[in-house]
């Protein structure tokens, strides 16, 4: 119980900490460059909109964009709206992850029969961050608004296969420590990428290159400090949590 406890308790403390910390760091990171795009993007809508025929298919086809505008989904309000939610969506984000890692966490200080240290943190919170963006986003890198993208489905199946080698690789690599294991890890590691990640033959858009890059780096960086910084926190706030209540039993 304690240790469920501890596995709550240093989540929600580590998912607080870091979505907070990661929505400071996207203010001046990645929304800036979210709403670059998005003004190239309506751009383009309207473009093609007032670019309509005047003939009946063109009149269908406006109306026809008319109705998709109307019907489109809710979306919040530039501004404090906008940056709550998005608050929001990254503290639980973290919390889920952070969940993650403390079970993580708590399996090994139960196997191994020692406590786990606030480094051994970073290390598993770099795991995490090769896993789930790393990988990833070597075949499926993060697109700005206005950015033409593959069908959905494929993206995802193809990004949960990519995670999911990735982690079953690294961990034949790093937890089994024999060459048959290393040398399989490598070939799951290496087999989404071997596969293809789904792509479109043609992309138009009017989003600048160069912006998009930007958003790249932006976006992996923010990841990394994310996963850092989690692997960091949780490991620091479960150690104490667990230690405290062990302490308190054996009182």
């Amino acid at each position: 119980m304690n240790t469920f406890r501890a596995i709550v308790f240093s989540s929600v403390i580590a998912g607080f900490i870091v979505g907070a910390l990661v929505t400071a760091i996207q203010q001046f990171g990645t929304v800036p460059l979210i709403l670059k795009a998005e003004v190239y993007e309506k751009a383009a809508e309207h473009h093609d909109h007032g670019a309509a025929p005047d003939t009946p298919q063109g009149a269908a086809i406006a109306h026809s964009h008319d109705d998709h505008e109307h019907a489109g989904a809710w979306e919040p309000r530039d501004g404090f709206e906008r940056s709550a939610y998005t608050a929001a969506a990254n503290v639980l984000t973290a919390i889920g992850f952070a969940l993650l890692l403390a079970a993580i966490f708590a399996m090994r200080s139960g196997n191994a029969g020692s406590r786990v240290s606030w480094h051994e943190g970073l290390i598993w919170g770099l795991a995490g961050f090769a896993v789930f963006t790393l990988a990833p986003g070597l075949g499926l890198p993060p697109e700005l608004p206005g950015v033409p993208a593959s069908p959905l489905l494929s993206r995802q199946i193809w990004w949960v296969l990519a995670a999911a080698t990735t982690a079953a690789g690294l961990g034949l690599i790093f937890l089994r420590r024999s060459l048959p294991a290393s040398i399989a890890g490598l070939i799951l590691i290496v087999l989404p990428h071997f596969i293809g990640a789904p792509e479109l033959d043609h992309i138009e858009t009017n989003v600048p290159t160069s912006l998009s890059h930007q958003f790249v780096v932006a976006v992996t960086m923010t990841s990394l400090v994310f996963w850092f910084v989690l692997g960091g926190v949780t490991s620091a706030v479960f150690a104490r949590l667990d230690r405290d209540g062990a302490e308190t039993v054996r009182s």
